[in-house]
């Protein structure tokens, strides 16, 4: 496989098509190499418009995915991350967005629930020379409280699905500090940018719709049945 029209490919043919225009991103999506943070048996997936498997449902754990390129790259885009930024992200999965962060923003902490995947990732940021972006493991609970003992946080991004946004997250971000997550349930999902106004006042933006799978710990709604 041509390797770097492949990437090219992806970039003009999936991610230009989803409103992905800011030159920053697009040059970054050309020069960090997705391939290299994607499992080996499935290398031939890098660059195709799917969702890539990490790890199966197990021990009381969903299934883990990359997400599509272009949903990476739109809400890598829409978090407008400046340099001197501070970010938590909540589910590093294969760690391709903690590398994507780390270049635009100073500072990326990663929290994963599941060791193998958080050793993959440390691992594979290493090899790419990624050095301001740190993966922590957390048990899944402890993934969907955040790190308020680290907060405030310029942005935080959820690299999956949540039924709502916990408020618990929204504090944790500083005057002006974006949040982007899916929220909802099947079969639509919608992408959302939260941007703290004040200090309780909060302004949603949806992006577009999408499905994206669940992360672990968050609460869910109580469905009743009659």
């Amino acid at each position: 496989m041509n390797t770097e029209l492949a990437r090219f490919n992806m970039i003009e043919q999936q991610i230009r098509p989803w409103e992905v225009l800011d030159q920053h991103v697009l040059t970054l999506l050309a020069s960090v190499r997705r391939e290299d943070f994607v499992p080996p048996a499935l290398r031939a997936l890098a660059f195709v418009d799917t969702q890539v498997p990490l790890a199966p449902a197990e021990g009381g754990l969903g299934a883990a995915c990359m997400l599509e390129p272009k949903v990476e790259a739109r809400l890598l885009q829409e978090l407008q991350l400046q340099r001197h930024e501070r970010v938590l992200e909540i589910g590093t999965g294969s760690g391709f967005m903690a590398a994507l962060l780390s270049h635009r923003a100073q500072q990326v902490v990663s929290l994963e629930c599941r060791p193998a995947l958080a050793k993959m990732a440390r691992e594979s940021l290493a090899r790419n020379g990624v050095v301001n972006a740190r993966v922590v493991d957390v048990s899944a609970a402890e993934g969907a409280r955040g790190l308020p003992g680290e907060a405030p946080f310029d942005a935080i991004l959820l690299s999956g699905s949540v039924a709502e946004l916990p408020r618990e997250l929204l504090a944790q971000l500083k005057p002006g500090g974006r949040l982007a997550a899916v929220v909802g349930d099947e079969p639509v999902m919608r992408a959302v940018v939260v941007t703290r106004a004040g200090d309780k006042a909060f302004a949603e933006r949806v992006l577009f719709d999408t499905v994206a799978p669940r992360l672990e710990g968050f609460a869910e709604p109580s469905r009743f049945s009659f």
